[in-house]
Formats: C-alpha cells, structure tokens, sequence
C-alpha cells in the first residue's frame, strides 16, 4: 500500500505546487511590479492560503482542539474551491489572451487617429513595473498591422491585458465560489419524487418519505445549519424521515451541540438513521447511540415493518474496517418477498446487492451530486447513479445530492436538496 501511496502522494504535491505557481504568475507576477508592495502581499497570500488549506484538512484527524478546526476550517477549505475556479477561469482567459493582444496592437499601428489615441490614453494609465519600463517602439508608417501584431509586445499593452484577464478571472472564479457558497448556507431545497412500487398495497399508496443525506455537521456546518434542516423537513409534513448517512465529521465531543435540533424532528412513523462512511471517521458507535438519544432509530443492519412495506437499512461499507459493515441477509435474509422492501444505504454502490435480495427502493446519498462541476464526472466513474432515480432490474434507486457539504462549503451545479419520496401503489 505505502509503495503505491507514496507516488501518488507526490504526484498530487507537484500538481498542487504547479496550479499554485501558475496562479501566482498570472495574478501576481504579471500584474504587479517587482519589489513592490502589492508584489509581497500577493505573494506572500499564495503562500499562507495552501498552508491553512493542507490544516483544515488534518486537523481533525490529528485531534486539534476544535476552535483551531474551525478558525482554519473556513479560509482554508474556501482556499481550495476558490482555487479551482480560478484556475479554470485563468485557463479560458489563455484563449482570450492572445486575441486581446492582437485587438491591440492593431488599434495602436493600424487603426484610426482617434482610435490610436484610446488606446494610447488606456496604456498611459496603468502603472509600468520598473524593470520592463523602456520605451517601446513606435511601428513605422504604413507597416502592415499583422507585422505589427506579430512583434514584441509592447510593455504597458502586455501588462493591461495580464490585468484585464486577471481581473476578469477573479471576478468570474471568485463570483462562483460565492454563488456556490451562498447556496450551501442559504439550506437545501426541498424536491417531490414519486415512485411507483408494484407490491404496495393501495392502503399505503401515497406514503411520504423524507430523504435527507450528507448534512456533514463539523467545523463550518454547525447548530444553525441543522436547525435549517429540521425545519425543512418538518414542513413538508412527511410520513417517515430517513437520514442515510454522512450526519457528521467529527465527534459527539464536539459536534453534540449541534446535532440537537435533530430531537425536533416530526413524522408519524418516526425518523430513521443509517451510518455513513464519514461516521466511521468520527466514531460511529458513539454517533449510533448519540442520535438513538435525540429520538432517531438507527437501522444497523435492520429491518422493521411500516404500514404496506418493510423498511430496512445496512450499516455502510466503510464499516468493514470495523466489523461492522453491511449485512444483507441480517437485514433482508428472513422477510416476506411478497411485501415491498425500501432499503436506505449510504453508498449507491450496494445497489447490487439490493437486486439480489428483492429490494423495490433503495434510498442514498453520498455523492453530492459531484457537489463542484466538473466532480460530477469523477463522481460518475465512481458510483452507478450520481442523482436522481434509475431504475436496476427489479430495483429502483433513488440517489440523493445530499443537505450539505463535505470540505468547502460550496456547491456548483449541484444544490444540494431533501427529497420527500411519494410511494405510489399501481393498485390505487
């Protein structure tokens, strides 16, 4: 294991060095002027923020107090989604680049009078760095504007370019994250999924389910963002809440507190709790007994009878390491197959297993939904269904993008959401 971990280690520290030194060339280097202030200030920021990044993400698992996690949480966490986007923002602005250049340098040796003083009067104001402050040769009269275009480029041209596409890179990138991030903060939306069970009876016909998955309380996510939680679900008046998974990254210790509000959840057949994997960073049993005391029944491996159809749930695969991982014949083996079976599992993977033992619904979360475009495409390779419900054999899937947000607290074309699952009998 460690001869494989090292190199892969490596690889991800040089790609992390080289978007970082990319970054800084195009947002510091080529926009501000040796030895200057903004020089240092730049520099010095592209250093400090993959610092606090690299301790948001150990932290936790190193067992620092969790004031430090938190005041490192935010800035460091953000730092990373941020860095994405503007890199991907910088990439584009490469294409743009050369055009402007171009644009440019037409205007100043081909264009009209008054078109050469524009652009005369945009390059007079912006500051020269000092090395590069040498005059620049005027084109001869009558030169071809494509010689000109094709010439070294003038300093104070190339350095209004480096800013416009830098500002507009910045703009665009950090306009994203905080677009993305208002939408974490803001609570997830609420989305109406009606699935048919051909084994529901009609007495049971329009059961309401509220899925909720990956609400990940920790350093960021605390008391206020379950409360938001609670609070969605009770309105929709379900029938039956389920958690799939993924509550916390932390321990009861810490992030009791903040699972309180849990304890108002309302449903007339009660709110029911299966292990994600990230309970089994943050001490599952603990967690299991923790949300048994707000009121939430966990499903460990499962299985009880609601009104029309058998509700189970598994324990999540990471819970293997434990012993504790998902049993599906404890869980399945002895029921009545003449009944439908709706099954809540963290990971969509287990779908598989589901088909086997006859499942009708399986119920998850875990993907976020790729939670930052473009991830939903690594998410894809990763898991059967991303969101949304599919339908496998017999078995139906419904796949959740979950009610918060694991590291930045951001979301890009993925909002996160709670489903309220309508069961719908053909027999109605």
């Amino acid at each position: 294991m460690a001869v494989v971990f090292v190199p892969v280690a490596l690889a991800v520290l040089a790609l992390l060095v080289g978007v970082h030194r990319y970054v800084w060339r195009r947002f510091v280097a080529d926009t501000t002027a040796p030895g200057g202030t903004l020089r240092r200030v730049g520099t010095a920021t592209v250093w400090l923020l993959p610092l606090l990044s690299v301790g948001a993400l150990v932290s936790g698992r190193a067992g620092a107090p969790f004031w430090l996690q938190q005041v490192l949480a935010w800035p460091g966490y953000l730092w990373l989604a941020a860095l994405l986007y503007l890199t991907l923002a910088l990439l584009m602005g490469e294409a743009v680049r050369p055009v402007l250049r171009q644009v440019l340098a037409r205007r100043a040796g081909g264009g009209t009078a008054a078109e050469n003083d524009s652009t005369e009067t945009l390059s007079s104001q912006v500051e020269v760095p000092a090395a590069e402050n040498s005059p620049a040769r005027a084109p001869a009269s009558g030169t071809p504007a494509a010689l000109v275009a094709d010439a070294p480029a003038d300093p104070s041209r190339r350095l209004f370019v480096a800013r416009a596409v830098g500002g507009a890179a910045a703009v665009a990138g950090l306009g994203t994250v905080g677009y993305g991030t208002y939408g974490v903060l803001r609570g997830p939306r609420v989305k109406q999924v009606t699935v048919p069970l051909a084994k529901l009876p009609r007495a049971a016909h329009g059961f309401r389910i509220a899925v909720v998955s990956d609400i990940h309380l920790g350093p960021i996510l605390g008391r206020a963002h379950t409360q938001r939680i609670v609070d969605t679900i009770n309105r929709t008046q379900p029938d039956l809440i389920a958690v799939v998974g993924d509550l916390v990254d932390g321990s009861v210790a810490d992030l009791g507190p903040a699972a309180e509000p849990l304890a108002r959840l309302e449903a007339r057949h009660g709110a029911f709790f299966v292990t994600g994997n990230h309970e089994y960073f943050s001490g599952a049993a603990q967690w299991v007994h923790h949300v048994r005391e707000l009121g939430l029944h966990p499903l460990e491996n499962a299985r009880v009878e609601i009104d029309g159809f058998d509700l189970a749930g598994v324990n999540d695969v990471a819970g293997e390491s434990e012993g504790q991982g998902p049993d599906f014949e404890r869980a399945l083996g002895d029921r009545d197959r003449t009944r439908a079976a709706v099954l809540l599992a963290h990971q969509p993977v287990v779908i598989d297993d589901a088909v086997a033992c006859g499942v009708d619904l399986q119920l998850s979360g875990h993907t976020h939904g790729g939670q930052l475009w473009p991830g939903n495409y690594a998410a894809e390779l990763a898991n059967p269904t991303v969101a949304g419900l599919e339908r496998y054999g017999d078995t139906q899937l419904y796949v959740s993008r979950g009610a918060g947000a694991w590291g930045p607290p951001v979301r890009v074309g993925a909002p996160s959401d709670i489903a309220v699952v309508h069961l719908a009998s053909r027999q109605a």
